[in-house]
């Protein structure tokens, strides 16, 4: 199995458990008389081994991520590259969204205010951000595809 197919597979199981929570909710509780809609124990069962093959799934990704490398880094470093990429960029966003409000004045009276950094300035290292969070995405879906999982 290839590294991405197991991060699809994870992604799946993630979202397949959700929904055994919400059906498994929904049939806990019966009036006294009544019948469930679904055997509760049944989706715990089902519950149970998407959980278990979710934390082997898990601990493989990691090992894997650890263990691979890709332009002199390891894959989890380039995640964590990736994600505080990504803070940074929505910061820079909202200073760009920021410097350039412009503030109305009813009467030239007003206290006036202004931007003491530069919206262009701030966009142009936003873009700079996201082309390089874009590079990394590239390169990780990349290294995804053609990586074996450790398992």
């Amino acid at each position: 199995m290839k590294l991405a197919e197991a991060l699809q597979e994870r992604a799946d199981l993630n979202r397949k458990i959700e929904e055994l929570r919400r059906r498994l909710a929904n049939v806990i509780l019966v009036q006294e008389g009544e019948e469930p809609a679904e055997e509760p124990a049944e989706l715990l069962k089902e519950l149970n081994a998407a959980i278990a093959r979710l934390e082997y799934l898990m601990a493989a990704i990691n090992l894997t991520n650890c263990r691979t490398k890709a332009n002199g880094m390891t894959l989890t470093a380039l995640i964590a590259r990736k994600d505080a990429l990504m803070v940074k960029l929505s910061s820079y966003r909202d200073l760009v969204y920021s410097a350039s409000q412009n503030t109305n004045r009813a009467r030239g009276t007003e206290i006036k205010v202004k931007s003491l950094l530069k919206a262009g300035d701030l966009q142009k290292v936003a873009d700079q951000i996201a082309k390089e969070v874009r590079e990394l995405d590239n390169l990780l879906q990349e290294t995804n595809w053609k990586t074996k999982l450790i398992e």
